[in-house]
């Protein structure tokens, strides 16, 4: 018989250990597109590695747009219940995202700040970037 873990559990015991990749190897999403987290003291930088199953445009190649998305939301997810320890998942209220260019098929980054946290709602910019060379 296997008990169930709590998300609070996975959060403490993470932070205790520097390593997320256990936290989110239980959220479906992020294992399916190969979502990874590196720990540099406080701060958390969410990778995407290049994979082809991201891909949305084959031409070009390029990472399917909605796969940066969610990426990108995911990360703010996983920045917020960092910080908050909380017992839920935090919900989305609104999303929006600029794209500035394609997403190339290469190894894609994620930083989270949180600009503004109440006991109900937060704010969370998020930045994505990919290496400043292009093909």
């Amino acid at each position: 018989m296997t008990t169930a873990v709590s998300v609070k559990q996975l959060i403490k015991q993470a932070k205790s250990d520097n390593d997320f990749s256990g936290l989110l190897q239980h959220v479906p999403y992020a294992k399916f597109i190969g979502m990874q987290v590196e720990s540099f003291g406080d701060e958390l930088v969410f990778k995407l590695p290049a994979n082809p199953n991201n891909i949305g445009n084959p031409v070009l190649p390029a990472i399917h747009g909605g796969v940066i998305a969610g990426f990108m939301e995911m990360s703010a997810i996983v920045q917020l219940m960092v910080l908050m320890q909380t017992d839920s998942v935090p919900k989305i209220v609104d999303f929006a995202i600029d794209y500035l260019r394609a997403g190339y098929h290469k190894d894609s980054f994620v930083e989270c700040k949180i600009t503004r946290q109440g006991r109900r709602v937060a704010n969370v910019n998020i930045n994505c970037w990919q290496t400043s060379d292009i093909y």
